[in-house]
């Protein structure tokens, strides 16, 4: 017997919700205890959530054994955004999710870096026509981490997001 299909509601945890309407996002996003102990800061966002900038420093606590910065930290530094631009953007009624994530490390560095997630009209505009002849999609983005003062790559991150209207 196939088991049923069971997706889970893309809400926010309550705690989540209230810190978020009491905060501005950069706050909120720099309570999150994995961006605190990895000193992740996102350092810009737009009011329609289409922008995003995070920035990430080299300290003790986020360096691998030779110096450079930890895998894990570079890739925790692209993990919930582009879920969370597009909950904002699309709204309640539609549910988000990541589904699948893929790094590929250009270079090792020891300088500060950043990550900018962008969304265009076009994203938009193709998820809603996806949507409109489908129960769901999944769309790929290309996320680059980069050198703070270099700007040179350090690695890509390639996304996948899950859409789906929810059912009212």
């Amino acid at each position: 017997m196939k088991p049923k299909e069971r997706i889970i509601n893309t809400k926010p945890f309550f705690i989540w919700e209230i810190l978020e309407s009491l905060l501005p996002p950069e706050i909120f996003f720099s309570l999150y205890p994995v961006f605190w102990t990895l000193g992740i800061k996102v350092t810009d966002i737009t009011k329609d959530y289409r922008y995003v900038r995070v920035e990430m420093p080299l300290f003790f606590y986020n360096k691998n054994y030779v110096g450079s910065h930890f895998g894990g930290a570079l890739f925790a530094l692209t993990d919930p955004f582009l879920m969370y631009m597009f909950l904002k953007i699309l709204g309640r009624d539609y549910i988000v999710w990541d589904k699948k994530a893929c790094i590929e490390f250009a270079r090792a560095t020891t300088e500060n870096v950043y990550a900018e997630f962008k969304i265009t009209d076009n994203d938009i505009h193709e998820i809603m026509d996806g949507l409109a002849k489908k129960r769901s999609i999944e769309k790929v983005f290309s996320i680059e981490i980069k050198g703070k003062f270099t700007n040179t790559l350090i690695a890509k991150v390639e996304k996948t997001l899950y859409f789906r209207k929810s059912k009212l």
